[in-house]
């Protein structure tokens, strides 16, 4: 792998600090104690240590990145809407959609965190070099009250989302059989997050005296974070299973299903609390700067769009013969439609990396790329 292309440089101190911040935070793991939280490189004794296939490396690179990635958006997020986040507006629009958002904000930060840091410190372990994105930290941070002005890997400040999960979801159809599914909701070009204080566009003059950002406004941009949270989360869904199929190490697979679960925890929670967006009273929320607008989704009293039936509806599964009964499954799990190049692919369309150099496109990329080529090797 070209180096000068491909960075995956040391990161412990800053993974390890992370990670420690993580534990502290979260009550669970209280119990751990350091050693077993720290996972520095002698939590595995040299004689225990194996080299792993270079297939399974290169997934776990990969995947490294990948909640790299995450934790980035996940960490702007948390910033101005978290548990302890510094944007009472931001905050208080989200909590419209459910109380306990912010709290689930953070603790699916630090589940992200986690996950970066875990596979990084693994890497190293076995002799492999962890996954190192910081000269990609370029893009601008918000500049409302609470965000740290510091370089994002990630864009939240405007977003194509792609909603088509949640018809995915309701219907007996399965994307991996050829099925294609309709948008829940047009978001195209519309904050997640916002952008200052004064709600003008980066860049501007600011407005004197100063405004704030209207209440709908805010809504609609805390609405657009609720369907990004869980677009992001169901892509960790499918990609993790979709990657545990190429892996050859036993314990390497271990390490996919058992974070892969927790993605599939967090799209479940935020599939359901975004539907409060879309139902009474929110529904009907339209962004007067951008025109997006949430509708009332149970208006229409169809299954294929009621705000509750979050489950993943029995669908078809490995073959369209209709003797085969429906499942429910996670779906899509092929590498074309949730592979690791797919995954970067989506994000991209996402606009999550809006602005990035061709330097940064090249590097996940061929991350991606590595990952997708592996074979299980019996």
């Amino acid at each position: 792998m070209n180096k000068e292309r491909v960075s995956i440089l040391p990161a412990e101190q800053e993974l390890a600090g992370q990670w420690e911040r993580v534990v502290r935070r979260r009550a669970f793991l209280q119990g751990v104690g350091l050693t077993g939280a720290a996972l520095s490189a002698g939590a595995i004794r040299a004689d225990e240590k194996k080299k792993l296939p270079k297939g399974d490396v290169a997934i776990l690179q990969f995947l490294a990145a990948a909640e790299l990635i995450e934790s980035d958006l996940w960490q702007q997020y948390n910033e101005l809407g978290g548990a302890n986040g510094g944007n009472p507006s931001y905050m208080a629009a989200l909590q419209n959609m459910d109380g306990d958002m912010s709290q689930y904000i953070s603790d699916n930060t630090d589940d992200e965190m986690s996950h970066a840091a875990f596979l990084n410190n693994y890497l190293k372990t076995h002799g492999e070099q962890p996954v190192n994105l910081d000269m990609f930290r370029t893009l601008p941070s918000s500049k409302a009250t609470g965000a740290q002005q510091i370089g994002r890997l990630t864009n939240l400040m405007k977003l194509n989302v792609d909603t088509s999960y949640y018809t995915r979801y309701r219907s007996t159809q399965n994307p991996d059989l050829g099925a294609t599914f309709p948008q829940a909701v047009n978001i195209s070009n519309e904050p997640a997050i916002p952008l200052n204080d004064t709600d003008t566009p980066p860049n501007t003059p600011q407005p004197i005296p100063p405004t704030t950002v209207p209440a709908r406004r805010m809504q609609a941009i805390a609405n657009t974070a609720a369907f990004h949270f869980a677009m992001i989360e169901q892509g960790g869904s499918s990609l993790y299973p979709t990657l545990a199929l190429q892996v050859t190490d036993v314990e390497v697979l271990r390490i996919l299903l058992s974070i892969g679960g927790v993605e599939i925890d967090h799209f479940g929670l935020w599939h359901d609390k975004l539907g409060n967006a879309v139902s009474q009273p929110l529904a009907g929320v339209t962004d007067p700067e951008t025109g997006v607008t949430f509708p009332d989704l149970n208006a229409a009293h169809s299954e294929a769009t009621q705000t509750n039936l979050i489950l993943p509806e029995p669908c078809q599964f490995l073959t369209t013969d209709p003797s085969v009964p429906p499942c429910s499954v996670i779906r899509p799990t092929s590498t074309q439609l949730s592979g690791a190049v797919a995954a970067i692919t989506g994000l991209t369309k996402d606009l999550l990396f809006l602005n990035q150099s061709n330097a940064f496109f090249q590097t996940v990329m061929a991350l991606a790329m590595a990952a997708d080529v592996a074979k299980r090797q019996v």
